[in-house]
C-alpha cells in the first residue's frame, strides 16, 4: 500500500473465461476507467461543486445541500486537526444511525486523513470495547441516546476526545430545539451520562469554521475505512478498505444506475438501511452521493408507517432495502396504496431475496426486486443483476466490471462448469487484509490477489451466479453478519455456563437467526438468566432466538464444540 494502485492496461484472461459481461448494458464498460479523483474527499468537493444548491440528503424535516455537506465536512475537518490535534492515519469511531450528521462527520474525518472505524449504535459496552480495543482510535463521534455507553468503556481506552451530537443537531430552528427536547425530556431517549471533557458536535462545527486546515494529501492508497465484519473465517475483525477500494466500487456499480435511471433530473433515492453497514455507505452515502442523488436517511426503519409516509412524501426513483424489510413493508397497512410508479429500480443486498417477497413485491409495485452479492471484504458489491433486464430470480446476477470471479474446490483448483465451489473474487474493490491479523489475511488472500468468500456458489454457462450454500458458519440475520463465535464467548462469560456452541436456523422473517445450545456449569441456571447476561453482551439482532439446554456438547478429540453435529442434531430433532 505503499504506491498507488492502477487497474491494468490489459485483461490478464480473454473474454471467453468472461460470458456474463454479454449482459452488460452497451453503455456500460467491460472495464472501470481509471478512477479520477484521488480521495474519498476529492469525491465530496468535487460532487459538491457539481451539485451546489441541490439536496443531498433529508432527513426528520431538515434538508442538507451538497454545497452544505461540503462546507460542514470541511468545518469539521478544521476542527479535528486544528482542536483535537489528529492527524493522518489516526482512527475515529462513528457511531450514529442515519441523521445528517452521519455524512457530515464521515466526510470531516476522511478530509483530515483520518480512518473512520464505523460502529453500530446499539452496540453493548462488551462489543464496542472490542472495536475500540482492536482499532485503537484517538476520538469518537457517537449520538447522545448512547453515551452512556461511551462513558462505561472510556477508561482504559485509547480515546482522547468524545464528540457527542443530538438527534435534530443539523435541523433548523426551532424545529432542532423542539425534535432534541422531544426526544431528551419526552420519550427518554437519552439516558443519563457523564462525559465532562466532551464536545458538542454544534459547538464543534463552530469552531472549525475559522480553525486553519492543512490538506493531509490523502492518496488513493490511503487507508479509509477499518470495517469491522465477522471475516469469512471466524469472529469480528476489521477489513482494511483504501480510497481507491472504495472509489472503485462505486464506479463498478453506478454505471448500471447511470444507465438506468439517467440524468435528465434529479432522481430520489431512500437509504433505509444504516449508513455505518457498508452496504449503504458505498451505494447510498457515497455512490447515490457523487450521482447527484437526493439520499433520502430512513433513521429507524422499524417504524414502519412512519417508513410508509416518506415512501408516499417522496414517490422515490430508487430503494435500497434487504428482503425481509420489502416483506415487513408490504405488511404494513397503507403500503399497497404507495404510488411507486416512478421507483425505477429496487436493490436488495445483505441477504439473499425470498422468491415469495420478490413475487409479491412484484405484484404490488410492478417493479422487480434485484438482487445482487457482496461482502464487506470487497467494499462491498462483487455481483448484481443487471438493471435493464428482467432480473433472474433467484441468482446474484453477474460479476461488475473490472471485477473476476471463479469457482474453486477445495485444492483452490477450478471446477468443471455448472459444479459447486468456493467462490473467489479478483478485483480493485478487494480489500487489503484484516487489520493486525496477517494468519487471518493469509485465510483469505491468496498471493495473487484472490479472496476467498467462504461462498458455496454454482455458475450457469452464461456467467449468472447462485449462492447454494456456506462454507462458512456466518449466520445471515435481516442482511447482518453474525458468527457464533461472538455469541459463544458472550455466553461463556456467565459463570453458570459451562460449553457454548451456536449455529444458524431458517426463520421466516430474518431469514435465520441464531440459536444457542449451551451446557451447564451450574445447574440452577435458567434460559431467563442467561437471555438477560446476553442483552448485556449482544446487541439485539445478534441475541440467540432459541436457547437448549444440553448434557454436554458435541466436540472434537481436542475439545473444540463441533457446529455441524448441532446443526445435524437439530436437523433431525427440529426444534
Amino acid at each position: 500500500m505503499t504506491t498507488t494502485p492502477e487497474l491494468p492496461s490489459s485483461d490478464p484472461v480473454g473474454d471467453e473465461d468472461r460470458p456474463w459481461q454479454r449482459f452488460y448494458p452497451p453503455e456500460v464498460s467491460r472495464r472501470i476507467a481509471p478512477v479520477t479523483e484521488s480521495s474519498l474527499s476529492n469525491l465530496v468537493r468535487n460532487t459538491a461543486r457539481r451539485h451546489g444548491s441541490a439536496v443531498a440528503f433529508s432527513n426528520l424535516g431538515g434538508t442538507l445541500s451538497f454545497d452544505e455537506v461540503d462546507r460542514l465536512a470541511s468545518d469539521f475537518a478544521g476542527f479535528l486537526q486544528t482542536h483535537l490535534g489528529l492527524v493522518k492515519g489516526d482512527r475515529i469511531v462513528i457511531q450514529m444511525p442515519n441523521l445528517l450528521q452521519y455524512p457530515v462527520a464521515l466526510f470531516g474525518a476522511l478530509r483530515a486523513g483520518l480512518i473512520v472505524v464505523n460502529a453500530n449504535p446499539l452496540y453493548t459496552p462488551h462489543e464496542l470495547s472490542r472495536v475500540v480495543e482492536d482499532s485503537r482510535p484517538r476520538a469518537i463521534v457517537a449520538l447522545a441516546n448512547f453515551a452512556d455507553t461511551v462513558e462505561r468503556i472510556l477508561p482504559g481506552s485509547t480515546i482522547e476526545h468524545v464528540i457527542i451530537t443530538q438527534v435534530a443537531d443539523l435541523l433548523a430552528q426551532p424545529r432542532r430545539s423542539i425534535v432534541n427536547l422531544a426526544a431528551a425530556k419526552i420519550k427518554k431517549m437519552v439516558p443519563h451520562y457523564d462525559l465532562p471533557n466532551a464536545i458538542a458536535l454544534r459547538k464543534a462545527l463552530a469552531l472549525g469554521r475559522t480553525a486553519p486546515f492543512t490538506d493531509p494529501n490523502v492518496r488513493p492508497a490511503d487507508v479509509a475505512f477499518l470495517q469491522f465484519t465477522g471475516g469469512t473465517t471466524g469472529g469480528p475483525r476489521a477489513a482494511i478498505l483504501t480510497h481507491w477500494n472504495v472509489l472503485s466500487n462505486q464506479e463498478q456499480f453506478m454505471g448500471q444506475v447511470r444507465n438506468t435511471l439517467g440524468q435528465a433530473r434529479q432522481s430520489t433515492v431512500i437509504a433505509a438501511l444504516p449508513l455505518y453497514h457498508v452496504f449503504a455507505l458505498t451505494v447510498n452515502c457515497l455512490g447515490f452521493f457523487r450521482f447527484g442523488a437526493h439520499n433520502v436517511l430512513i433513521t429507524n426503519p422499524r417504524d414502519l408507517p412512519g417508513f410508509v409516509k416518506t415512501l408516499k412524501r417522496t414517490r422515490p426513483d430508487a430503494l435500497i432495502l434487504v428482503s425481509t424489510l420489502a416483506g415487513a413493508l408490504l405488511d404494513t397497512p397503507g403500503f399497497a396504496r404507495v404510488d411507486l410508479s416512478t421507483c425505477r429500480i429496487t436493490v436488495a443486498g445483505g441477504m439473499a431475496v425470498r422468491s415469495v417477497v420478490a413475487e409479491r413485491w412484484k405484484a404490488a409495485t410492478g417493479a422487480d426486486i434485484v438482487e445482487g452479492y457482496g461482502l464487506t471484504e470487497a467494499s462491498p458489491v462483487v455481483s448484481v443483476n443487471p438493471t435493464h433486464m428482467p432480473p433472474r430470480v433467484g441468482t446474484i446476477g453477474v460479476p461488475l466490471p473490472s471485477t473476476d470471479v471463479k469457482i474453486l474446490d477445495d485444492a483452490l483448483k477450478p471446477v468443471t462448469p455448472g459444479s459447486p465451489g468456493e467462490l473467489a473474487v479478483k478485483g480493485p474493490q478487494v480489500m487489503q487484509g484484516y487489520w493486525n491479523r496477517p494468519e487471518d489475511t493469509a485465510a483469505v488472500l491468496t498471493q495473487d490477489g484472490w479472496l476467498l468468500t467462504g461462498d458455496i456458489a454454482v455458475m450457469s454457462d452464461d456467467g449468472f451466479l447462485r449462492i447454494v450454500d456456506r462454507k462458512k458458519e456466518i449466520i445471515l440475520v435481516s442482511g447482518f453478519n453474525v458468527y457464533p463465535a461472538e455469541i459463544e464467548d458472550a455466553a461463556m462469560l456467565h459463570p453458570g455456563v459451562a460449553e457454548a456452541g451456536a449455529i444458524a436456523v431458517p426463520d421466516e422473517h430474518a431469514g435465520e437467526v441464531p440459536k444457542l445450545f449451551v451446557a451447564r456449569r451450574d445447574p440452577n441456571l435458567t434460559e431467563e438468566d442467561l437471555r438477560s447476561h446476553l442483552t448485556q453482551h449482544l446487541v439485539g439482532y445478534k441475541r440467540p432466538r432459541y436457547i437448549v439446554f444440553l448434557h454436554e456438547l458435541p466436540k472434537t478429540n481436542v475439545g473444540k464444540v463441533l457446529r455441524r453435529a448441532l446443526v445435524e442434531a437439530d436437523d433431525a430433532g427440529g426444534r
